[in-house]
């Protein structure tokens, strides 16, 4: 079964949601990458970061010339030394992509959004300096 997550016809399938609430309140991933399956037009999981991987893992799993989004589960320690995480939702429009598949990307954004609640910051990159791991870690502060 899949879930239609916007008035634009996209679908989310049960695993894109269960794989998210995992991250959340398990702390099984470490990071979750979406992509669109154009033909059918729905969202589905791509990768899933196991909780020891790291940003940079999630860094390099995103494709060069296609668009992607991530959720990342930062996880931090305060300046009142309390232990903490934040979510984090990137979209992935790298210049090398297809301009359809970036305007499909941008449009399904707000309705993936909406059903992945508890997403604290939001990021859009282009290219990997524009979510290097610093941006993470002055977002999060």
């Amino acid at each position: 079964m899949a879930l239609k997550t916007a008035t634009n016809g996209m679908w989310m399938t049960d695993d894109c949601k269960r794989s998210f609430m995992e991250m959340k309140w398990k702390k099984v991933h470490r990071y979750i990458v979406y992509k669109i399956e154009e033909k059918s037009r729905k969202v589905t999981v791509d990768k899933v970061g196991a909780a020891g991987e790291s940003y940079h893992d999630l860094a390099a799993s995103l494709p060069k010339d296609d668009c992607r989004y991530a959720v990342f589960d930062f996880d931090y320690v305060t300046v009142d030394n309390y232990r903490t995480s934040k979510l984090f939702f990137i979209t992935w429009s790298p210049e090398a992509s297809r301009i359809r598949e970036k305007m499909m990307y941008a449009t399904s954004k707000s309705g993936l959004r909406r059903v992945l609640e508890g997403i604290h910051y939001e990021l859009q990159a282009t290219d990997p300096t524009e979510m290097g791991f610093d941006k993470i870690k002055d977002r999060a502060k």
